[in-house]
């Protein structure tokens, strides 16, 4: 009996050691290297939620990648919405600092993209609440790229840069 309840005390001990290292390394990982989200809406249609409301991608979200705030145009990135800090939204980067982009929709027909800002866009316009709606978004706001979708498994793919040809930038000053 004795034996049986020295045996338990080993594997409790060794059990909370394992959680106590595990749940640190496991929170780091998903905090600064890689998550999962599901994506909610209709806003990125096509590219993301085909089927409207029956089912919902799950996507990978890379916090690495965007740790020096390198995002090219066409890249489906997570960030911060600047209307409501508490909520994340999904976007694809139409325009990087510098570019001059024509609107749809915004106060003005024409925005030159300040430096540390992105303008994101929805792939389904009309059903976006993106940049035409709150102009430049601050890189500081960016969260992570999305790159692949890992859910529903018929979806499952990597997520390419596009940039619709009728939504490119006007001009560029680093260019």
């Amino acid at each position: 009996m004795a034996q049986a309840q020295g045996f338990g005390r080993r594997y409790i001990k060794a059990f909370f050691k394992g959680f106590f290292v595990a749940v640190p390394v496991t929170v780091t990982f998903l905090d600064r290297v890689a998550c999962i989200a599901r994506v909610e809406g209709t806003s990125m249609q096509p590219s993301l939620n085909p089927g409207g409301r029956q089912a919902s991608d799950v996507v990978l979200l890379n916090h690495w990648s965007i740790r020096n705030y390198e995002v090219q145009r066409g890249d489906i990135v997570s960030l911060v919405s600047p209307k409501n800090p508490e909520q994340k939204i999904i976007k694809r980067v139409i325009a990087l600092e510098g570019d001059i982009i024509k609107t749809i929709g915004y106060k003005k027909r024409y925005v030159k993209v300040p430096h540390g800002h992105l303008w994101v866009e929805g792939d389904h316009h009309g059903h976006s609440f993106d940049s035409n709606a709150f102009g430049p978004v601050s890189l500081g706001l960016l969260h992570a790229h999305a790159t692949h979708i890992l859910w529903p498994p018929r979806r499952w793919q990597k997520l390419q840069p596009t940039v619709p040809p009728e939504r490119k930038p006007l001009q560029n000053d680093q260019e």
